[in-house]
Order: structure tokens, then sequence, then C-alpha cells
């Protein structure tokens, strides 16, 4: 079976696996989601479930005839459901536990799996080979009376069951007449009645996630997308430290062959800000005081003052990239990268986003820690940084590796950490302060005005030094750079929809990079594309547009990063927080409001 984005997130903030359309873990990392992938042939093209094929976890019924795979309501909580030729059934039901115990929240390194017997005589083989360093080797094992040990470079897993653990280790076919139970964590033993133990886990964690959503302020319309979305991307913090991820997976390709294939599982400043930015919409403020404890201590470690693009979620600023050999990519289109080099590239846009993150906090009376005098304090050098270095050159938002250039995306986002320290001063009464940073922020407006109009042909230019195309310039409007009705706006969406609109999607550019031209649309511009349709008047054309990205989710309810504007398949990283907040600031916009159907 060819690998697609036909995949299924579960997790627990803590560890995460992708369950494929067979119901087949295909990727997972261990003890967190940028570690050892035990679960890792989404990114080896052998038969699956062959000889010599590891790196997965298979439950499957002998002489499968379909299979139909969903969510529990409001959680990430899947069901699979098998039916053999005779009509005989399985449901295998998969999750990582998650609840509040003993005053904190209970999130171990652990995949639990039911299977539940639904109608005749269903028979099963339950095939768990993880696999060490990068899919180098299956792990040895060892067994005992009810458990199998599963020898990891970074650990060591148990299998616990009360399925025949023989059979399991011998992957054998046997009858299912009643439940079975397994727990693949930590190397303890399991006191307590296994099936009892994760009916409880399956409760708690259905209750704890359905509880969640419930205080999602959605929109009217399309919220299941929403709520889909809004799990999804809580699922991509690291709730130990509040760190969020850029997509749960490395090395997908941005199209066939492209070798654009980066490692996605780290936390980007950039993409952590427009998460946050997002579930603040639903009033989701949990990710926003963990991600920003997390931004606090990113702040005060940073030499000299300089922030990195991106870190590891446990706060490290070294993620030095590597190829993992063993594994020949996603449908065999290598390489597979471990690490990401653009944590050694300057990208000023990042100074504006720490600060954008942190100025609601000066405002929400609703958040438990409310930004004071001493964070205001704490952002000032960030925002000198973004004003010493807004009009410097930069490897810009779209992580160039050998190109520079001073990028007005980025210029705009160091005046917009002026911008609102200013805001924060004015809240905080320090209005000297408040002045000082106005001035600074006027200044750059001017430099960034002036630098990047051309009036020869009447539109923004995505570089100071040239006349160039590129879909961030729509976010002058999100950052209040620009108004809607502001014609210069106008005349640059004008450029930009006509330059790089493809059909329904949007490029990134239209030029060559390091890697030649551009061959699929990027997800979250066209979702910056149906903003700025919305704020212009254009609202019917917003809405078919927002309608067809929603068409092309996956089953699961999720996009990727990128798609082939031609055929409409799904490329890239995967799920994608960009294109997840897309769906949830569009949705938003465009909703019709709750008092339409009261």
């Amino acid at each position: 079976m060819t690998a697609t984005m036909d995949l299924w997130p579960i997790g627990n903030c803590q560890v995460s696996a992708l369950v494929d359309r067979a119901g087949r873990f295909v990727w997972g990392c261990l003890p967190r989601v940028d570690g050892d992938p035990a679960f890792c042939s989404l990114l080896d093209d052998k038969p699956p479930a062959g000889e010599d094929a590891f790196g997965f976890w298979e439950i499957d019924i002998d002489r499968q005839r379909k299979t139909d795979q969903y969510y529990m309501r409001n959680t990430p909580v899947l069901v699979t459901r098998h039916e053999d030729e005779n009509g005989s059934a399985i449901e295998v039901i998969d999750f990582c536990p998650r609840f509040a115990r003993n005053g904190r929240k209970y999130r171990p390194v652990a995949f639990v799996r039911i299977v539940r017997p639904v109608a005749g005589n269903p028979r099963v083989r339950v095939r768990l080979r993880p696999a060490t360093n990068w899919g180098e080797k299956q792990a040895q094992t060892t067994r005992g009376s009810n458990h199998i040990r599963y020898l990891l470079d970074d650990g060591v897993m148990r299998l616990s069951t009360t399925a025949p653990v023989g059979w399991v280790e011998d992957e054998r076919m046997f009858r299912v007449e009643r439940p079975l139970y397994f727990f693949f964590g930590p190397d303890e033993s399991f006191a307590d009645d296994i099936a009892a133990s994760l009916e409880n886990m399956l409760d708690r964690t259905v209750e704890e996630w359905q509880h969640w959503a419930r205080s999602l302020a959605t929109p009217h319309e399309w919220q299941e997308a929403v709520i889909r979305s809004a799990i999804t991307l809580k699922l991509c913090q690291h709730e130990e430290t509040g760190a969020i991820v850029a997509a749960l997976t490395t090395s997908i390709p941005e199209h066939a062959g492209s070798q654009r294939n980066w490692d996605y599982r780290y936390c980007w400043v950039r993409d952590a800000y427009y998460t946050v930015q997002a579930l603040n919409r639903l009033g989701a403020l949990d990710v926003l005081e963990s991600y920003l404890e997390y931004l606090r201590n990113i702040v005060d470690n940073a030499k000299e003052g300089h922030i990195q693009p991106l870190y590891g979620v446990g706060g490290e600023a070294i993620l030095t990239e590597r190829e993992a050999p063993a594994l020949n990519g996603y449908r065999g289109m290598g390489p597979v990268r471990v690490g990401n080099q653009a944590y050694e590239q300057i990208q000023h846009d990042a100074y504006g986003q720490i600060v954008l993150s942190n100025a609601q906090a000066f405002f929400d009376h609703r958040l438990l820690r409310v930004a004071g005098r001493d964070d205001f304090e704490a952002l000032e050098p960030v925002g000198e940084r973004a004003w010493e270095k807004f009009d410097k050159p930069d490897a810009g938002l779209w992580e160039l590796r050998t190109k520079s250039h001073v990028h007005t995306y980025s210029a705009a986002m160091c005046w917009a950490a002026c911008d609102r320290l200013a805001n924060a001063a004015q809240a905080l009464g320090l209005f000297e302060r408040a002045i000082f940073w106005r001035e600074r922020a006027d200044q750059m407006r001017a430099r960034i005005e002036g630098a990047a109009w051309r009036p020869e042909t009447q539109r923004m230019s995505a570089t100071f030094g040239g006349d160039d195309l590129d879909a961030s310039l729509l976010q002058l409007l999100d950052l209040r750079f620009l108004a809607p009705d502001d014609p210069r706006f106008r005349s640059t969406l004008d450029a930009v929809e006509g330059g790089l609109r493809r059909g329904s999607h949007m490029l990134r550019y239209a030029t060559e990079d390091d890697f030649g031209l551009p061959h699929t649309a990027f997800n979250v511009c066209t979702f910056w594309l149906i903003e700025a349709l919305h704020f212009t008047g254009r609202d019917a054309d917003a809405r078919e547009l927002f309608e067809e990205m929603l068409s092309r989710c996956t089953p699961a309810g999720l996009l990727s990063e990128d798609i082939d504007p031609v055929t409409g398949e799904l490329w890239g990283n995967y799920p994608q927080t960009y294109s997840l907040v897309g769906v949830i600031n569009c949705a938003v916009l465009l909703s019709k409001p709750w008092s339409a159907i009261r």
C-alpha cells in the first residue's frame, strides 16, 4: 500500500502517533515528539508488514474486507473498525492517556490499544515491531509472563496485555472472543487490573478532551473542522515545557522528488505565534499561558539578545541537521532529515512574534498570570533588537538557505514589536516608554513604506531591493500595518493574487529558490488570501475558496503543509500547524454569527 496523507493523529501532548488507513501505527517518536521514531514505516517504502519490515504496530483481521475510521466525538481517540469477508468484525480503539491525576496531568510515554469483537468470529494478528536508531534495526525483545519488553536506544518500553503473550510474540493469528487490552509504555510492572485500568483511562481521557473542547468559543459554522483543528494544534504542544511544534513529522517532501524534506518537530517562534493567535480566538488560553512560559525562558537564555528562528521542545538551541540513511523516505523519496539547519539562520521576524505572542497578556484579565512591568522590561531588549535589525538582510520567513534580502515581512514584524510595546506601555501607565516606542514604530513605518512601495508597479515589494511578489505581503493586513481600504493594500492584493494564485491555491512565491521553482501551493497562503478577500469586501469569493480548502482535508479532517494545485494531492509535513491555523482563522471570520440561529 503506497503511503498517503490518510493519517489519523493520536497523542497526549507528550507523545503522539500517526495511524494509517489500515489502522497501523506508522509514525511515532519516543520519548517525545522530536525523539527517535519507534514507529517509522511512514518513511520506509518496504512492503507494509512484510517479513523484513519494521517500525510499525499493526492489528489486522484475517481476510479483511473493509476498514472504517473515525474519532470519538471531540477527542483524538481513534476508532478503527475492521470487517472480514464473512462479516465478522472488530473495533480497535487507539489513544494516549491524558487526564488530571493527583493534581497534575497524567500523560505517560504510552500508547493504548483496545480490541473489541463486535460481530461474528473475528481472527486477528498483532505485529508490534518498533525500530531503533532511526530505522536501523528492529528492537530486540525479552518476555515475561504477561508482557514483552522492547529494548530501544533511548530506554526500554513494555507491552502489557491481556492477549496471549506468546501469540503476540509469534505474530500468530488467533480468534478474538473477548476484549483485548494493550498498554505499550514505560518498563514498569502493571500492578493493577489491566482491563479495568485501561477502560478507566479511556473514559477519563475522553472526558478530559471533551471538556477542553467544550470550553472553545467556536463559530456557528464549520464547528467540526474548527474543533478538530484546535484539538490537533493542542496535540502539537509539548505540554511539559509549553513548546509548540510546527508538525508531528519530518521529511515528507513538499512535492515528489523535491529534496525539500525538512524536520518540523521543533518549535518555530513564528509558527507558535500563529498557533496561539488562532487558539486565542477560540479562548484556548491554556495553550497561550504554557507557551509564554516557554518563551520567557527562551528570551532569558538568548545570547546577547539574539533569538533563533526555532528551538527544541525542551528549549535546546543546537539542532544539528543530519540524514538518517536507514530510512529511504516517504514513498522512497529521501533524504530523511533529523534536525534543522534553520536554527543557524538569521530571521528578524522572530522579534515581532515574541512581542506579539506576549501582547495579549498585558490586557487579558482572564489569564492566571497577567503581564506586568517586569514582563514589559524583559521584552524591551527584544524591541531594541527589532529596532536594530528591521532593515537588515535576513533569510526571511521561507528560510532561504543561500539568499539574503531585506524582507518586507520581517521588517513589518519588527515594526509590530515596537508598535505593540507602545500599546503595552500605555496599558501599564508607562507613558514615557509608550512615547519612546511609538516614535520608534513611526520611524520604522516610514522607512518600510518608502523602501517597499513600488510606484511604477503600484504595489508593495516582498524585498526592499527588488520588485518581488510574495504571499507574505498579505500579512501586512493582519499586522495592521496596512488597512483593508488602503489603496496600496488593494493594489498589492491584486498583484499577489494575479501572480501567485493557481486555481484555488496560492504559491508562496513563483521565483527560483535554493531548489528551483516551487511546484506546490502553500496551504496557509491560500488561507491568507481568503482573509484578504473577506476584509476587502469579496466575502462570497472568500467563502467559496474556504469551502474548497475544507474539501481538501484528509478523512481525519486535517491538512499538511502543501498541495498540488493540479491534482489536489497533499504534500509536506503533517499535520501542519500553519494550515490548521488557517482553518480556524477563516472559519471565525466567515461564519454567520450565533445570533443568526438563536
